[in-house]
């Protein structure tokens, strides 16, 4: 046994090398991701800024009742919109939404894709499956640290490190869909010549995208659950209170700030689910 604790691996100066590396070799396209990231969000808080707060308030309930046709849905959107309003959380609630909404973009946009080739290749899963493990099991904070030496202080480290946790969703759970859709009826679209991509566009997609929305879902979640630890690197928004709470042991700021953030998961929750869903929960 002596053997083993004797001779340690040294994983973490490996990890640490290649931190340095990248930071040496590769610092300008880091700085220009890290410049393009932050000037598309920042632009985005902006335009929501600009905006008197009705309008968003307004454009919220409109799209509840479109989505949902339900009257109590769009009642509680806008009182929890104007409760975190009256509560004075309005801006840092608009830096948290473009923040989650980035997020989930670029998971989807990668994630989803990622997922149908891995539903097609089972090859590619079984690599991809100790990953996605990896990237939800390691502690978040963890995350931070090299993000930080590579993109520096800013929201662009906790944006990064908020896909690096949520993305695994989407994949997941985009290939769960695609594999479980019935064999008839892809025989079906084949029988009647589809190609390929039709086949996909056609038959697979529309079957699985109640699995696909249940991954957007879950990775709005999990984005937003990495607000608090955003706020840790300088990423604006509800995480921000909650930390400046915790320092000074401010219960009625951080009980303020978690309600907002409560809320925001809500809203977010019931606008995203189906009606299927919205109407079984």
């Amino acid at each position: 046994m002596n053997f083993i604790t004797d001779y340690k691996l040294p994983l973490g100066h490996w990890m640490e090398l290649l931190v340095d590396w990248l930071t040496i070799h590769a610092a300008v396209l880091f700085d220009t991701i890290s410049i393009v990231l932050e000037t598309v969000i920042m632009s985005l808080v902006d335009v929501f800024k600009w905006m008197p707060p009705a309008l968003p308030i307004a454009i919220t309930a409109a799209l509840a009742w479109y989505l949902h046709r339900k009257v109590s849905l769009v009642v509680f959107i806008v009182a929890a919109l104007l409760l975190i309003l009256n509560l004075g959380y309005w801006q840092e609630m608009l830096e948290t939404f473009v923040l989650v909404f980035s997020a989930t973009v670029i998971s989807v946009i990668v994630g989803v894709p990622i997922g149908i080739m891995a539903a097609h290749r089972p090859w590619l899963y079984t690599v991809l499956r100790p990953i996605l493990d990896l990237m939800q099991t390691v502690p978040t904070f963890v995350y931070l640290i090299p993000t930080l030496v590579l993109f520096g202080l800013g929201i662009v480290p906790g944006l990064i490190s908020t896909i690096i946790f949520s993305i695994a969703a989407p994949i997941r759970l985009t290939y769960l869909g695609v594999t479980r859709v019935p064999e008839e009826l892809v025989e079906a679209g084949k029988a009647f010549g589809a190609s390929r991509m039709k086949l996909l566009f056609k038959v697979e997609l529309p079957a699985a995208m109640p699995s696909i929305m249940a991954g957007i879902t879950q990775c709005i979640m999990l984005s937003l659950s990495m607000v608090v630890i955003a706020a840790l690197v300088g990423a604006d928004g509800l995480g921000k209170p909650v930390v400046r709470a915790l320092n000074t042991v401010n219960i009625s700021q951080g009980f303020e700030a978690g309600l907002a953030i409560v809320l925001v998961a809500i809203i977010l929750d019931r606008l995203c689910k189906t009606p299927n869903q919205s109407s079984e929960g």
